[in-house]
């Protein structure tokens, strides 16, 4: 499912709805992967114009493309890539008062990680794969992905809440994935999250996705390597946390102890998880989605008596 906003950085995404002949794609699509000749005779339009059009889905996130070897030659077959589409419209509470960080993934102040492991900056691997010594290079503070196959990263997050102001719900977003061998959609990872040394909540990722490349991996990232994630939202409100709309336990607001200077979230994979299928964490230049983990805290102004 993509989770969009109303924020800029998904126009693509409803131009690439706004058009009769990209809903028709989507359609075509819906009942089964065809390629570019095939959608080109069905809409009655040439394939180039076609072709453009799939550029505008796979751009938006909404078609995925790949090369196939079929009866003698080599044919671009397009599928979907997403099954919905969640819009989420600004709260009462976004529009107002919310104290907003937004945390590279490399900012993590403690870790424990196993392989198969990596991180890297937008520019450049940071040491070599699987060796979790990489996850301590200073460079890593400009890291823009990280993965590992069992494990944890904790970071610390300041608490810019002032006297008087009373904490309502706390949001932290992220892009997620699991970490198999290579990639794999199919690759089930239960990861956990805890705040304050508290569980909060576990949320099985599906898979690896590797097959398309990210919307924004950069140009030296290789093929057939972790590409995107899902876009996840964890909410802690009074009657429970909750991800993406779904609740994940019955931690509420009140109990994960908010009133101290800096709070501290952890992620990650155990060991003894029924699902021990690692986890992958993307930031700015990576991914689908182009932004840090972000932490907002929604908060009233609380008048002394």
């Amino acid at each position: 499912m993509i989770h969009a906003n109303t924020d800029e950085t998904w126009l693509p995404l409803y131009e690439a709805l706004a058009s009769p002949v990209r809903l028709s794609i989507i359609n075509l699509l819906a009942a089964d992967m065809m390629n570019v000749k095939e959608l080109a005779e069905s809409i009655g339009l040439s394939s180039a114009i076609v072709t453009m059009h799939i550029r505008k889905l796979e751009k938006a996130g909404l078609v995925q493309t790949k090369m196939v070897r079929k009866q003698g030659g080599t044919h671009k077959i397009c599928s979907l890539a997403e099954r919905s589409i969640s819009i989420e419209l600004p709260h009462m509470l976004d529009v107002k008062k919310v104290h907003e960080v937004s945390v590279p993934v490399g900012h993590f102040t403690e870790f424990e990680v196993f392989p198969t492991c990596g991180i890297a900056t937008a520019e450049k691997m940071i040491g070599q794969f699987d060796d979790p010594r990489f996850f301590l290079e200073p460079e890593r503070m400009n890291a823009g992905i990280l993965w590992f196959g069992k494990g944890y990263v904790e970071y610390k997050v300041p608490n810019y809440l002032l006297s008087g102001q009373r904490p309502l719900a706390l949001e932290i977003t992220m892009e997620l994935g699991s970490e198999a061998p290579g990639v794999n959609e199919n690759w089930p990872s239960d990861i956990d999250f805890s705040l304050n040394g508290m569980d909060i909540g576990m949320w099985t990722s599906p898979g690896d996705y590797g097959e398309v490349r990210g919307r924004f991996s950069p140009a030296w990232w290789q093929d057939r390597i972790n590409q995107y994630g899902l876009l996840k939202v964890i909410r802690i409100q009074e009657d429970g946390t909750f991800i993406d709309g779904q609740q994940m336990s019955v931690v509420g607001i009140g109990e994960i102890g908010l009133d101290r200077n800096f709070w501290s979230f952890r992620i990650g994979v155990k060991e003894n998880a029924v699902h021990v299928g690692g986890l992958t964490l993307y930031g700015k230049g990576f991914g689908n989605y182009n932004h840090d983990i972000i932490f907002r805290v929604f908060y009233e102004d609380v008048r002394s008596t």
